[in-house]
């Protein structure tokens, strides 16, 4: 027996977007290694089919749907999908997110808008569809924030903007269900090595001192343990937690 024995989800299903690679394919990953049935949903086909391929269940536990989340009607779809394939859904686990680093004053509309559409905009849609779902089966939302939602960060404006704005987001819907079956919280993570980090390109003539501000002194974040949390919180063992945002950074926020 161990101190987390409720994180076993057997029987129950999740919706885990960004699931072809970085955070999200580890939180696939960890869901499907405590008994879960996942949809996984990404705009990379090729590498969504990788994670479900390394996942080593049975094609009636998992399911993939490639879908650009910048699209509203896509969001409802794979909702609709998910619940279709597993005939429930338990918990709806928003990973997907983008980052682009501009000067403020140069920084194109399309990524502005993309940005705010992937990272905020999407989760919400996703909760709408989800959370009639989620209320039959007293499910979770666990919704991915950042350091950046405390933070500001250089060159980050819109990134920020759309992680404060998570928080606030997961804030106010676990208000608005106090009275309800259903767990909504998000976790904070730091820098890791992901696509986001590995795709890193700075803005030109940036100031690097500036970029160097919010770079943890202990280093990056290991996927495995932000996974871990999302996992806890998606399961009867965050059966505590509503409306929390838990930072996982190394201290990057801590003062």
């Amino acid at each position: 027996m161990t101190i987390f024995q409720n994180t076993d989800l057997q029987g129950k299903a999740a919706l885990v977007t960004g699931a072809a690679s970085g955070l999200g394919r580890t939180t696939a990953l960890k869901l499907a290694s405590v008994g879960a049935s996942v949809f996984l949903v990404d705009v990379n086909e090729e590498a969504l089919a990788e994670t479900a391929s390394l996942l080593g269940i049975g094609t009636e536990k998992v399911a993939t749907q490639v879908a650009d989340l910048s699209d509203p009607a896509a969001c409802q779809a794979v909702v609709d999908a998910a619940v279709q394939k597993f005939g429930r859904l338990d918990a709806l686990c928003n990973v997907a997110g983008l980052i682009y680093l501009a000067n403020t004053p140069d920084m194109p509309l399309a990524q502005l808008q993309r940005t705010i559409d992937v990272n905020l905009m999407a989760p919400f849609i996703l909760s709408q569809a989800a959370i009639p779902h989620l209320l039959e089966n007293n499910g979770a939302i666990v919704n991915v924030a950042s350091s950046a939602s405390y933070i500001g960060e250089a060159y980050a404006a819109a990134y920020c903007a759309s992680k404060w704005g998570i928080v606030g987001m997961t804030k106010a819907m676990a208000m608005e269900f106090q009275k309800k079956p259903i767990r909504i919280n998000a976790v904070a993570p730091g820098g890791m090595i992901t696509n986001i980090a590995t795709n890193f390109v700075p803005p030109e003539n940036c100031d690097f001192e500036l970029l160097k501000r919010f770079s943890g002194m202990r280093g990056t974040v290991e996927t495995e343990d932000v996974a871990d949390m999302i996992v806890l919180l998606a399961s009867d063992a965050g059966r505590g937690f509503h409306g929390a945002c838990i930072s996982i950074d190394a201290g990057i926020t801590a003062g």
